[in-house]
């Protein structure tokens, strides 16, 4: 056995304490056990595929090819393209890392596999976020539509300060901002050693792209995380998935394109109900269970979600539901 394998090993072990991703709170569980019921074969599509990391690993190394040939672009160019390319390549990866942190891409039985794939899908980030958001996430989903629980849920404060649409553009703007401090805000935790090797591992790439190609690459590589994760089409997936567009309804999904892009996060429903089903076997969960999901209100443009979000009254950070248990059953 190799160095590498020792470490592995190790980290395996390490992990498997922290890597159990059952429940039965949440309000997704009382359909999952109907549905299941009456579709037993719904489980086959349960388990993992390491494809992702293929992909994953082509949009990294697309970044870093990035990162070399805008060395000595203009900034009009760096953040032209940090908006329209780098960020989209960085929003999917932050999805792959959604994706990983469910361990559907080498199973349950490697969780440390599973870690260090995500920390690989971090780098292109710039801010080391794949274990901390694992870590918080899975509290999203025991706890969904608990207040003091999900930290997916806005604070008051938001609540109260961004009412207004120009208030709203402001908040999405800081989005990512917001969303990465109000998990130690709202639900703090101790930091773990796999936190600790995410940061390292990052600082350490962040230190040799600036080192080999510039600041210019590095600022490219935030700047897309920043603005993807932002004011931006494709952070309307944050909106659309739990904000109330439907009286009595916890959860939305997207049904289009740019799902494609984003490893199929729009089928929220359905990632919800079956979280151990990877990406591309949701579309199969909704077919085969359709009228479970067919009848439920969608979006089809996250671009129309944030548009709405901002101009409706209704709609806001205050428009995240909280206390879901009540409405388990929506058939």
């Amino acid at each position: 056995m190799n160095w590498f394998d020792k470490f592995l090993s190790l980290a395996e072990r390490a992990s498997s304490k922290d890597d159990e991703w059952m429940w039965s709170e949440e309000p997704h569980t009382e359909r999952r056990k109907e549905i299941l019921k009456k579709y037993p074969q719904i489980k086959k599509l349960m388990g993992y595929d390491s494809s992702i990391a293929y992909i994953v690993s082509a949009e990294v190394f697309t970044q870093i090819f990035m990162c070399w040939i805008l060395q000595e672009a203009n900034w009009w160019t760096i953040f032209i393209l940090a908006y329209c390319f780098g960020g989209v390549l960085n929003h999917s990866l932050g999805s792959a890392i959604h994706e990983i942190g469910h361990n559907l891409a080498f199973g349950h039985g490697r969780p440390a596999a599973n870690r260090l794939l995500s920390l690989w899908c971090n780098l292109p980030l710039g801010v080391p976020m794949a274990i901390s958001y694992r870590k918080y996430h899975a509290d999203h989903h025991r706890y969904l539509g608990e207040e003091n629980q999900d930290v997916d849920i806005p604070t008051r404060l938001e609540s109260f300060l961004f009412r207004r649409p120009i208030t709203k553009i402001i908040w999405l703007i800081f989005h990512p901002v917001i969303h990465a401090i109000r998990p130690f805000y709202k639900s703090p935790k101790p930091i773990t050693g796999w936190e600790m090797i995410n940061t390292t591992v990052q600082l350490i790439f962040n230190a040799i792209i600036v080192r080999m190609i510039g600041w210019k690459a590095m600022i490219y590589l935030i700047s897309g995380t920043f603005f993807s994760m932002g004011f931006h089409p494709l952070a309307g997936h944050f909106i659309s998935e739990h904000y109330l567009f439907t009286d009595g309804l916890a959860t939305h999904s997207y049904y289009g394109p740019l799902n494609f892009i984003l490893f199929n996060v729009g089928y929220h429903i359905e990632h919800h109900d079956f979280p151990y089903v990877p990406y591309h076997r949701l579309p199969e969960v909704k077919r085969i269970a359709a009228e479970y999901y067919d009848h439920h209100p969608y979006h089809t443009s996250w671009v129309k979600v944030v548009w709405t979000f901002i101009f409706d009254k209704n709609l806001g950070p205050h428009a995240r539901g909280v206390g879901y248990r009540k409405d388990v059953n929506v058939n």
